[in-house]
């Protein structure tokens, strides 16, 4: 393919126009995107850089900020919801022959020492842990958060609270 110059004259008109290289190649005919881009090189046509200004990036930081305040608020809400009641039921202390599908199987002690065993209390559908344990076991991605609600809930839960 060879460059006519009729074929130049309309590049640089639709180039100047803000068309794509791939519209470009379409529009002249029997050209590929990437024989545009060369050529536009070649005839040192300014680069389609465009910058963003200065009250689109104000725009761009409020959205972040926004979606970033959205984002947080479904992680805690999603930590919160895991705690139903203030008490938990008690443990049920089992061994690993006794486990079935519905029972928690945070390990408790370590597996060498005499009186090891797995929690036992009812595991939430889906998961292999009690809520209690769901709150070590699953942390969220992110950046600590204060929590908002405080009622009575537990130090040691707090803590995980605030860091959902």
């Amino acid at each position: 393919m060879s460059w006519t110059e009729e074929k130049v004259a309309k590049l640089k008109e639709l180039w100047g126009k803000g068309n794509t290289a791939s519209q470009i190649a379409e529009i002249i005919g029997g050209i590929s995107r990437n024989a545009v881009i060369g050529k536009a090189h070649r005839l040192n046509l300014s680069a389609k850089i465009k910058t963003r200004t200065a009250t689109s990036t104000k725009n761009f930081e409020s959205s972040v900020q926004e979606s970033n305040i959205k984002s947080k608020r479904t992680r805690k809400s999603k930590f919160k919801s895991l705690i139903i009641e203030k008490d938990f039921e008690p443990e049920n202390p089992k061994q690993l022959e006794e486990l079935d599908e519905n029972s928690c199987k945070w390990p408790i002690g370590h597996p060498d020492e005499k009186n090891f065993y797995f929690c036992g209390r009812s595991s939430l559908k889906d998961f292999s842990y009690c809520k209690l344990h769901l709150l070590y076991a699953y942390q969220p991605k992110g950046k600590k958060e204060e929590a908002s609600g405080k009622e009575e809930v537990p130090e040691f839960i707090e803590k995980k609270l605030q860091s959902g």
